[in-house]
């Protein structure tokens, strides 16, 4: 999340009550998770097998929960008791709930040509292009962006919660929500089936390619990236920060779990699993998916299996 403006880090540091070590007056330019940091940005940890990672980060600012580590040249760290918390009240104090009175919000931006059906909510701060289709039933939540052309069909979410916890196991509530100031990015020609939800980013943002095809009843998890032209048939599944590049097909059922990479080109048939990155330009199949000529062989085998043993037995 970038915020609206540069955010000196004193400032910062006053909001979540922090000892600063390092440059009191640089400017923050926004806040992000360490996989999509920026320079200028701000990034919390709170355990020390991932101080390593974060001091080292692209990010130029870091809020930890101690003083006793090495900070590089250039760096400028934020020491409070309880990272994530202090995480919490940046997220809620630059993007705070805004509170819907109208079905499509006043600072909604809608393209010429564009229809919104009766029953459609559009949120803050919602972008729309020109000449798409907004289905009944449909909710487009706040900071949305939709390029030209665009099909969204009844009942679709875009935009809703992360399904991301900071989990600890010494405190009352073990899973507490991370909350989500990302966003959702639909490109020109894109278009969303029935009853699909699609996750924004818990900082950053969950992007759907151009002309890429989404059947009815498909989940796409917070920061996923899918590419353009691919086509992604009923019931599919997509965890958190999985990439799809151009051109993938998924089918039927198939479930992709998360920080998965599938290349370009690749087909995956339906009720696959993918559990590992895949080669770009094959067909996928099973659980786990593997291609599907190795699979076919395999499945030859395991028909075989009772001949054999009556044979081993004989």
């Amino acid at each position: 999340m970038k915020f609206p403006n540069p955010v000196l880090v004193s400032r910062i540091a006053e909001l979540i009550d922090a000892e600063v070590v390092g440059d009191a007056d640089a400017n923050v330019y926004g806040i992000n998770e360490i996989h999509v940091v920026e320079p200028g940005d701000l990034v919390f940890v709170d355990h020390p097998k991932y101080y390593d990672t974060c001091l080292n980060s692209a990010a130029s600012f870091i809020i930890i929960n101690t003083s006793d580590v090495t900070v590089p040249e250039g760096k400028t760290i934020l020491v409070t008791k309880d990272p994530f918390e202090s995480y919490l009240t940046i997220v809620h104090h630059f993007n705070p709930v805004l509170k819907a009175t109208e079905p499509i919000a006043d600072n909604a931006f809608i393209g010429e040509g564009t229809y919104i059906m009766p029953h459609a909510f559009i949120g803050n701060h919602v972008r729309i292009g020109k000449n798409c289709r907004i289905y009944p039933g449909v909710c487009i939540l706040d900071n949305t962006v939709i390029g030209d052309n665009v099909i969204v069909q009844a009942g679709s979410i875009i935009g809703s919660d992360a399904f991301y916890y900071n989990t600890k196991k010494n405190r009352d509530q073990w899973f507490k929500k991370m909350e989500s100031c990302g966003s959702v990015v639909l490109e020109d020609g894109v278009e969303i089936g029935a009853n699909c939800t699609i996750d924004r980013g818990v900082t950053a943002i969950t992007k759907i390619g151009a002309g890429t095809k989404i059947d009815n009843q498909v989940h796409i998890g917070h920061d996923t990236i899918i590419g353009k032209n691919c086509l992604l048939a009923a019931q599919v599944g997509i965890a958190g920060g999985t990439i799809l590049e151009d051109g993938v097909t998924l089918w039927g059922q198939v479930g992709v779990n998360k920080t998965i990479r599938i290349g370009a080109g690749a087909v995956v048939l339906g009720q696959a699993g993918v559990t590992n990155n895949l080669e770009g330009g094959k067909t996928y199949m099973g659980f786990p998916a593997t291609e599907a000529s190795a699979k076919r062989r395999e499945l030859v085998w395991i028909k075989r299996i009772p001949e054999l043993w009556k044979k081993v037995m004989d």
